[in-house]
């Protein structure tokens, strides 16, 4: 008579009077280390039991967990959790399971995050944090293979996925330009060495300088606190406004869009009209701000997908050096960067 509860190895052992050595055995399809009546009596037990193996036991058996540990630096921003899905989709489809850990963007985390998911057994690591931990090289991972998104970490060589930068604000700038704003402010978070941070500032100014001089443009970086120092920056750039110039904010992602459109109804300002804009990210709500606020559709999914399939490739036995993969994003123009 089957016990209540589920159903364990030793219970199968019990019943079929082996060893519980014997029920891995045969659980681990080897069955031809065990005569033909062992083997029987171990099957009916199973069926007798309703025994189901745990999937986490049967993995370890392989030295294998089939668990991949992702953590994120912040799962309040838009962009991670649509990484995230992209990474559990591919991980899924390919027998993984993600245990996420999320850093609330406390630098001083990432070392406790490898280390609390490492004691979970983790076949490896997809990283999304803030880059400045300091992991670096084998040891900080446990060993693990790990793969880099969208941030870099200065002398780690892994994997690294991420949206091609230089390329998707050269058509952000382009396109601005094309439509005749002439004063460009890029407002983004404070850059502190944050690889994805820095490309994008640094490819802004390239591309002023590129149409300099009948194209001006600053810089501005902006925390969650300072929203009297961000009115004035756009206050600044609209007095900076002469006839025939057009004024335009470049924000670096979504959060910085909210706080550019929290800024500009506290000014009075309407987007497209008095102030044209492009913004990193198409969150849901873009549509729906002013006249529709434009934006570099990030391919979040296929940077996840990457992502995962990068490390899986690893974790199957795929050597050599580290790959770097840049993806397009997409110009999505609404409203708000409306030409002249």
């Amino acid at each position: 008579m089957q016990r209540p509860g589920r159903a364990t190895i030793a219970d199968v052992a019990k019943a079929a009077g082996v060893s519980k050595a014997t029920v891995s055995r045969f659980l681990n399809h080897r069955e031809r280390l065990l005569s033909p009546d062992i083997a029987a009596r171990v099957e009916a037990a199973v069926a007798q039991l309703a025994y189901t193996p745990s999937p986490m036991a049967q993995a370890l058996s392989h030295g294998r967990s089939r668990l991949i540990g992702l953590i994120v630096a912040d799962i309040t921003n838009p962009y991670s959790v649509a990484v995230l899905r992209g990474a559990e989709k591919a991980c899924q489809e390919a027998g993984y399971l993600v245990m996420l850990f999320n850093l609330g963007n406390d630098v001083d985390r990432e070392r406790e995050a490898i280390d609390a998911l490492a004691g979970y057994q983790v076949d490896g690591f997809i990283l999304n944090t803030l880059g400045r931990g300091g992991l670096v090289d084998a040891d900080a991972l446990h060993g693990k293979p790990a793969v880099l998104v969208d941030r870099m970490h200065a002398g780690m060589h892994s994997d690294f996925v991420s949206l091609d930068n230089t390329a998707a604000m050269k058509t952000a700038c382009g396109h601005l330009v094309e439509g005749g704003y002439r004063e460009l402010l890029y407002i983004t978070e404070p850059l502190k060495g944050v690889s994805s941070r820095r490309e994008r500032t640094a490819a802004f100014g390239a591309c002023v300088a590129a149409h300099e001089p009948r194209v001006a443009g600053e810089v501005f970086e902006c925390t969650g606190d300072d929203g009297d120092a961000l009115d004035a920056a756009l206050s600044a750039l609209r007095k900076r406004a002469r006839r025939g110039r057009r004024v335009a904010v470049l924000a670096g992602n979504a959060v910085v869009t909210l706080r550019v459109a929290a800024a500009m109804a506290r000014l009075d300002l309407s987007f497209g009209t008095d102030v044209g804009f492009v913004g990193f990210d198409d969150a849901e709500w873009a549509p729906l701000i002013g006249p529709g606020l434009t934006a570099v559709a990030q391919p979040t999914d296929a940077i996840g997908r990457a992502a995962a399939t990068c490390l899986i490739e690893r974790l199957r036995g795929l050597e050599g050096p580290a790959r770097q993969l840049l993806l397009p994003g997409e110009l999505v123009v609404r409203g708000s960067s409306a030409a002249a």
